[in-house]
């Protein structure tokens, strides 16, 4: 090869440790960007064709090695709509082109990014710091399953979240045996059972029938309370359904423990009118204290409270959820009371929760899962290629997106970059000592074939 092979090759590890120059310049330029993934470079050496006992070493090659498996540290972040992948995989975003009568257009290129500094635009649509916007699925409201297998850019709207009617209340208590109501006598047998006159226009009809204004009084000292739980209508009117318990029959009077149920549907019911109606169910116990038959449910038929229209609600009890045990108070006790409705509510905040699914919050309380995010993984993720903004292309040699919705995702986190500072100036150092010593090459060919020139003179 001789002295002018010589020259050549040192030129090229010349060339290749500013290869690698340029990489150190660019992971430390970047060594506090959002998701960022660094570039480290490979050396290849090239060997000219010879026979073995004539091989010299040859030139260098520097190439590009990505490090796109390689995670940075996650961070926790103040905003909810930041997110960070744990693991493997790419968040979908799309580039956004221009607008036309007001609406965002799209270039309908997916592009996959770890950078998860998402945040809300003026339209709602969820976008990066490097202007990508996120990609997702979205979740069918009625079911809470994710709805079709094409992903689109995530749009959030501000508007309000209707009102849902009341229709199942989770409750179970435990009734006493022995109802201390206020006209419980313990020396008069059976003072414990409801004996209003009049009630269902007959006397004691239990499973059937309502409390006339008229007997309110005596009612409710021979009824014991129920709870009492606010409950909403159609449009989203709070409405407080009071209920009571009250005795019917029992073993000491010779037949069955029995109860009847009564919700309060007109306060200011007068004489004969409606005021406390059954709910038309007899909730007999055996001597155990468990129900026979069992009631899991009980639906309370167009419920009208104090003249707001609820239609049919469910009381679920559940399965043992209704008993008659002992009780020294004599009183109800509660232990299960919710319900299912909420009254309109306002766009609060939207947030990330670590199934990877964008969740809206109401000003009611309630909260809603809008879409699910979709991430990508490649077979050979470090065959991607790098675009600015912390973006990557599929390629032939990366593999086509495999996307999923399994999660993996961290709300209020970012990911930074993987770039090690301290590491970098180690290779910046040996970088230049490797240059440094280039040079010394050159200058010595240099010199030789000055000496190989000056043989002719």
């Amino acid at each position: 090869m001789g002295i002018y092979g010589a020259l050549s090759t040192a030129v090229s590890g010349l060339q290749a440790q500013s290869f690698a120059l340029e990489h150190i310049s660019g992971n430390i330029a970047n060594s506090q960007t959002t998701g960022y993934k660094r570039l480290e470079t490979d050396f290849v050496d090239l060997i000219p064709e010879a026979p073995v006992n004539r091989q010299v070493t040859g030139a260098v090659l520097a190439q590009s090695r990505q490090t796109n498996t390689v995670s940075g540290d996650i961070t926790s972040a103040a905003k909810e709509t930041y997110m960070a992948l744990n693991g493997d995989g790419f968040f979908v975003v799309e580039e956004k082109v221009g607008q036309n009568d007001g609406n965002a257009v799209f270039g309908g290129v997916d592009y996959y990014t770890r950078r998860g500094d998402f945040d809300l635009d003026k339209e709602g649509y969820l976008v990066n710091g490097a202007g990508y916007y996120l990609k997702g699925l979205a979740i069918d409201p009625a079911t809470g399953n994710v709805a079709g297998s094409v992903p689109s850019t995530i749009k959030v709207s501000n508007a309000f979240l209707p009102a849902s009617e009341t229709s199942r209340i989770d409750y179970q208590l435990n009734l006493p045996q022995l109802p201390k109501t206020a006209s419980y006598d313990p020396d008069n047998a059976n003072s414990e059972l409801l004996t209003v006159a009049d009630y269902n226009n007959n006397p004691t009809t239990a499973g059937a029938g309502f409390v006339q204004g008229q007997d309110e009084a005596t009612f409710l000292s021979q009824s014991i309370a129920g709870g009492a739980i606010t409950v909403y209508s159609e449009n989203g009117a709070p409405v407080n359904l009071q209920l009571r318990w009250a005795k019917t029959d029992s073993v000491d009077n010779g037949g069955d423990d029995t109860w009847n149920l009564f919700y309060l549907k007109d306060a200011d019911a007068t004489g004969t009118n409606e005021m406390w109606s059954n709910a038309g169910v007899d909730y007999v116990f055996d001597t155990d204290g468990t129900l026979n038959p069992s009631i899991s449910t009980t639906t309370l038929s167009g419920v009208s409270v104090n003249g707001v229209p609820l239609n049919d609600i469910t009381l679920s009890h559940t399965a043992n959820g209704v008993t008659q045990f002992a009780d020294a108070n004599g009183q109800a006790q509660v232990t299960t009371m919710s319900q299912n409705g909420y009254p309109a509510g306002e766009f609060d905040s939207l947030s990330v929760n670590n199934s990877g699914r964008i969740v809206a919050t109401y000003s009611n309380g309630q909260t809603v899962e809008l879409a699910a995010i979709v991430t990508a993984n490649f077979n050979a993720p470090n065959q991607l290629k790098r675009l600015d903004g912390g973006i990557f292309a599929a390629t032939s040699e990366s593999g086509e997106a495999i996307l999923n919705t399994d999660g993996g995702i961290i709300g209020a986190a970012l990911e930074s970059s993987n770039t090690d500072i301290s590491e970098e100036f180690t290779k910046l150092i040996v970088t230049q000592q490797a240059y440094a010593a280039g040079t010394r090459i050159v200058s010595t060919s240099d010199q030789m074939l000055q000496e190989a020139l000056n043989m002719v003179r």
